[in-house]
């Protein structure tokens, strides 16, 4: 399928590797010209240098802590005006309730919802005024049906997703979409983090904790971040622009829900 949005130009945070990079991936095979962010330059510089040299398009890397003031200032300086933004960042650390105080929230909230709102802050108005943007958030399948170990992470993005139930509607009207993301656990370097917890708390092997999770899937498996692109890069396209403040989930059937 034609995306129909060859030459557009796109940020995309966290983009070094996994999910973030698979929406990079996707995007750049769209024949999207691309704007990298990741804190760590080495891993960032050899996903620009691959998608450069695999699809042709212009990549631009600006290694930055997207989480704070000064990366944002960097990377919007550097970005420019931009067609689409993926919005993306680690999640906080699983723990308990009693584990966390003020600093923790704060800390968890600055990365996983007021950073998104402040890119899109920046970049919704250069959208509006050109008729035409897409904003695709990536979440967490927990603002569906929230993870106990994972409170801090639940609280902050299922704020985002309350600003963007508005905000999407908001900007409709002038082309611009805005849509969230729901990833369950995909094969990634956040799966061998939640799956390194269960084994240092149960005392087993991480193969056995992959079984455990992956038999709590329906589909059975881990998602891909290639897959996990495929659906950022449609919700990209020119396809997509009667889907607005929508919270999709890509979690081989995980959260057990009918709406």
């Amino acid at each position: 399928m034609d995306l129909g949005i060859k030459g557009k130009r796109a940020l995309v945070c966290a983009s070094s590797k996994g999910l973030g990079r698979g929406c990079a991936e996707a995007l750049a095979a769209a024949g999207v010209d691309l704007v990298l962010n990741a804190r760590g330059a080495e891993a960032l510089e050899a996903t620009a240098a691959a998608l450069r040299s695999q699809y042709g398009v212009n990549v631009t890397a600006i290694a930055a802590d997207i989480t704070t003031e000064a990366g944002r200032t960097e990377v919007l300086a550097a970005a420019g005006p931009v067609d689409i933004l993926v919005t993306n960042a680690g999640g906080p650390p699983p723990g308990l309730w009693s584990d966390w105080g003020r600093d923790d929230f704060i800390r968890a909230l600055d990365g996983n919802m007021l950073t998104p709102i402040a890119l899109m802050t920046a970049l919704l108005p250069g959208m509006i005024a050109q008729g035409w943007g897409r904003v695709v958030n990536i979440t967490s399948q927990s603002v569906k049906a929230p993870i106990p170990a994972l409170g801090l992470s639940n609280a902050a993005r299922t704020g985002l997703t309350g600003y963007v139930a508005g905000t999407a509607r908001q900007v409709a009207p002038q082309g611009v979409t805005i849509n969230n993301l729901l990833p369950g656990i995909h094969d990634t370097d956040r799966a061998i983090s939640l799956d390194g917890g269960v084994v240092n708390a149960e005392g087993i092997t991480m193969d056995e904790a992959r079984r455990r999770r992956m038999a709590t899937i329906p589909a059975r498996r881990y998602g891909t971040s290639a897959e996990f692109g495929a659906m950022c890069a449609f919700l990209c396209s020119q396809h997509a622009g009667f889907i607005v403040g929508q919270n999709i989930l890509l979690d081989g059937g995980a959260t057990n829900a009918t709406i």
